[in-house]
This record gives structure tokens, sequence and C-alpha cells, in this order.
């Protein structure tokens, strides 16, 4: 059971940049090939940039074509919730955090095996951090999905 407390929209506006709050509070899009991640080839995890939640590993990161960060496979599918989102005059699949609540994207059953789907991902709801700083930043427990 995560301990962590979303804090108020006042102090996410204070700790976000106008963009990280668009996205993961208002729903927003950022630009597509014009974001931090969408080409990132390092290894390690990306992780709520609210709650710091490990949601995603390089290890099912794979280019989609579409300028966002595209993964076939959260780390757990537990940090993960779904819902329906019909705002593009079409249905999607929105993936919000457990922990934050935070919109990260949409999820499409388009991608490659082993899963087909296609988590397609704004790069400005994550935070990424490197397999070499994984163990000093409190997630050594998931260096195991590197060996």
């Amino acid at each position: 059971m995560s301990e962590f407390k979303k804090p108020s929209q006042d102090e996410l506006k204070q700790q976000l940049n106008d963009l990280q709050y668009q996205v993961t509070q208002q729903e927003g899009t950022e630009p597509p090939f014009n974001n931090l991640y969408w080409d990132n080839t390092a290894e390690g995890i990306y992780v709520d940039i609210v709650s710091g939640e490990p949601l995603f590993s390089s290890l099912d990161k794979f280019d989609a074509h579409c300028g966002w960060p595209s993964f076939t496979q959260p780390i757990a599918q537990t940090e993960l919730t779904e819902k329906v989102d019909t705002k593009l005059f079409s249905q999607r699949t929105e993936v919000r955090s457990i922990d934050a609540d935070s919109h990260l994207g949409h999820v499409f059953d388009d991608g490659p095996a082993p899963t087909g789907l296609r988590y397609c991902i704004n790069s400005a709801s994550l935070r990424f951090i490197e397999k070499e700083k994984m163990a000093e930043q409190g997630y050594e427990d998931l260096l195991s999905l590197f060996e």
C-alpha cells in the first residue's frame, strides 16, 4: 500500500511545469516528436512525474513511429488504471497512474508481440531514471528487470 498523498492542485502547479500540469492534470497531449523521451534509448525505468510510481521499463519500449514514447506493457498492471475516453469523436482507452491519478496517455491494440499493445505515453507525464541511478533513487528492487 502506497503512502503517497497527492498534492493539492496549487502545489502541483508549483511542482510541475505548464506542460506537465496540462498533461497530467488536465488530460492534455504534448506534441509528437517534440518531447523529452520519444527517442530515448537508454536503459532504465519511467516513473510518474507526480508520484514516482514505477510505470514502464526501457526493456518494453519500442519505436512506434508515432512521436511519443511507446511501450508493450507496464512494469506492473496494478500501477495503471484504464478508462474510456470519447473526447476525439472515437472511443479510446485512457491510461492513468493509480496513486497520483495522472493522465499518462492511451493504450491501443496495434502494438508488437508479445502483448499486441501499444501504450502511447506523454513524456510530460514521466520522469526517466537511468539504470545506473535506480538504486540511489530508491528503485533497487526493480534492477532485477535488467538481469
